[in-house]
């Protein structure tokens, strides 16, 4: 009785099983809540400050800063040409031949008339030295035959008188009168022999001439386009001759031709001043002044071709290099310069703060104040004395807002 009193403690005993289902999932939303509020702030604090540096920013627009001549400051228009000879030739030979000898080469200067090549020319001596015999032999026989020609005259007048007297038959005066005119008549054939003769020796001497290949005038040798042992024929008759010999060009007539467009040949006149600077020396500029202005158009290409005077030069100028024109409002100065160039900026890109003027010069997406020293104008633009470099971007009509560090975009065009 005693042990069926005592009270049941079992039952008193804590079912934890649901505690630790009900702890594991609070937990696993405590650490969710967690994480997603710590990626909620990052968005907000990311988005944040992008929005500040993009509301910072200030849309600009630009210059850059280039580095030019005085002359291009005067520019009227540019153009693009090729240095040109304008006394040039391609000697080739008159005659037909073997090339037996050739005397110049590239570079060398000759005069004219000088022989620079010969072909072989024997049979030319040969039929020569024929033709000045036979010119030779008719000279000899004229004496002969104005001999006999007087004496024909003596012994015709003579039977003239005779015959008029009757103290000769007439048969005799008649044979007299034939004599003096076959003496007559001899002596006028031979006197055409000889001037045939004579035309002859001239033909075989041009003849002999067709093989000497002469310079036609003072000038350079570019190009050579036979050597000796070549068969060299006029024009280039046979397929295996060579036409030219040699080209020759006049170096004191080397000129610039540049093709201008339609629609600016009305800024171009005769005599304008130019500055010349050939591809090959950049840093040389050379002064020119247009010298013609063909007077016809490319339909093809719609420009009009302009030949520009060199009014100074030097030995390195030489056909065919390229060049650039820049036709100029005024005349240049008419020494030659080398490398002399200015630097040039916009007078928009140019303020005033305080007493000192400045340009905002943009690196790395922001603006730099920058002090600048002005010498004076180039055109339409400003001579940055100090202060600027060749190449900087700088910020155009700056508001008063700019300073240094302000984040700028470029305007969208």
């Amino acid at each position: 009785m005693a042990e069926s009193n005592a009270p049941d403690l079992s039952k008193l005993r804590i079912d934890r099983s649901r505690d630790d289902d009900s702890n594991d999932g609070s937990s696993g939303r405590k650490y969710l809540f967690l994480f997603g509020g710590i990626a909620v702030a990052a968005v907000a604090a990311f988005f944040l400050f992008f929005r500040g540096s993009l509301a910072s920013s200030v849309e600009v627009q630009t210059f850059t800063v280039t580095a030019i001549s005085s002359a291009q400051a005067d520019a009227v228009l540019t153009a693009s040409g090729y240095v040109v000879a304008q006394r040039q030739a391609a000697v080739a030979s008159k005659g037909t031949g073997r090339l037996e000898y050739l005397g110049v080469e590239e570079g060398d200067q000759v005069k004219a008339g000088q022989i620079i090549a010969r072909l072989e020319h024997s049979d030319m001596s040969a039929a020569l030295a024929q033709t000045q015999a036979d010119l030779a032999a008719s000279k000899a026989r004229l004496p002969q035959s104005q001999a006999d020609l007087q004496e024909a005259a003596i012994q015709f007048e003579r039977y003239r008188k005779l015959v008029a007297e009757q103290l000769v038959p007439r048969a005799d005066y008649d044979a007299a009168e034939a004599r003096y005119k076959r003496a007559a008549a001899a002596v006028i054939a031979d006197s055409a022999a000889i001037r045939s003769f004579a035309a002859a020796v001239r033909a075989a001497e041009v003849a002999l001439e067709y093989t000497n290949i002469r310079a036609p005038f003072d000038g350079t040798v570019l190009t050579k386009n036979a050597d000796v042992g070549e068969i060299v024929a006029p024009f280039g008759s046979a397929s295996s001759a060579r036409a030219a010999v040699v080209s020759i060009a006049d170096m004191s007539s080397l000129e610039v031709e540049a093709d201008v467009s339609e629609s600016n040949i009305q800024r171009i006149k005769s005599g304008q001043p130019c500055e010349i600077v050939l591809d090959a020396y950049q840093e040389t500029r050379y002064p020119g002044v247009v010298g013609k202005i063909v007077p016809t158009a490319d339909r093809a290409k719609a420009t009009v071709l302009t030949k520009i005077k060199f009014v100074q030069i030097d030995e390195r100028v030489l056909p065919e290099m390229s060049a650039k024109v820049t036709f100029l409002s005024k005349a240049a100065s008419a020494t030659m310069t080398t490398g002399v160039k200015k630097i040039g900026v916009s007078p928009a890109a140019i303020v005033t703060r305080g007493e000192q003027k400045v340009a905002f010069v943009i690196r790395d997406g922001s603006v730099t104040e920058t002090p600048v020293e002005i010498a004076g104008t180039l055109g339409n633009m400003l001579e940055v004395r100090n202060g600027l470099t060749e190449g900087n971007q700088v910020v155009l009509n700056p508001p008063e807002s700019l300073q240094t560090g302000t984040k700028v975009k470029l305007t969208a065009k």
